[in-house]
């Protein structure tokens, strides 16, 4: 399995594919490919992202069949269920790049916001934890003092958001510190923008490649 670092490089590369339209197109789903799959799968990264529509990861990195581990949830949250995703995958496949993909203009960081500013009619039990979840990241940008933008607001509560979701994997799981310290695993946060296509690693590279 490759190293975290080459593991980034893949994915910057592919990205750069994506947004230039150079896409690698029927070679990642081709029939050779789902046969050699038959043996197994050797993730090389893992990415936890947003339930968006908009944002499939295998397209947005430019990767095929068995390249990406990848968990999609609302607002890109970390939950229990979340986690022991993560772990299975860096466990069982020693995969060592786990990437936090947040997106702009994100409905659920959204939500979470109008919950703050705007309290209306009650949500249902299953949204509101999702929401509950994003709220500790963004409540601090709700401040009079700060006088940001609607705009402004919003993009810094996706990094805020998606940077608190890479930390608490980083600080939730015994398993995921202990292969952080001894074994090279990396969690990085992004975020990819629904206006360009472009994703952008923020928070967590070393001082290297960031």
């Amino acid at each position: 399995m490759i190293s975290a670092l080459e593991a980034l490089e893949c994915l910057r590369e592919g990205n750069r594919r994506f947004v230039a339209g150079e896409q690698l197109h029927g070679v990642l789903t081709s029939e050779a490919r789902r046969s050699e799959l038959l043996e197994g799968q050797e993730p090389f990264a893992i990415i936890l992202g947003c339930s968006d529509s908009r944002v499939p990861a295998e397209l947005v990195f430019d990767q095929g069949l068995g390249d990406l581990f990848v968990i999609r949830v609302a607002g890109n949250i970390v939950a229990p269920s979340q986690i022991g995703s993560v772990e299975f995958a860096a466990e069982q496949f020693a995969t060592r790049l786990v990437v936090v993909l947040g997106h702009s203009m994100c409905g659920a960081v959204a939500a979470a916001l109008q919950e703050l500013t705007h309290p209306s009619r009650p949500r249902s039990q299953n949204l509101g934890s999702i929401l509950d979840r994003i709220r500790p990241a963004v409540a601090p940008l709700v401040d009079p003092d700060l006088q940001l933008s609607p705009e402004a607001l919003m993009k810094h509560a996706v990094r805020g958001n998606t940077r608190a979701a890479a930390n608490h994997l980083r600080h939730g799981s015994r398993l995921l510190e202990q292969l952080i310290q001894d074994d090279g695993l990396l969690v990085v946060a992004a975020e990819y923008s629904l206006e360009t296509g472009e994703v952008v690693f923020f928070d967590g590279l070393p001082d290297a490649v960031a």
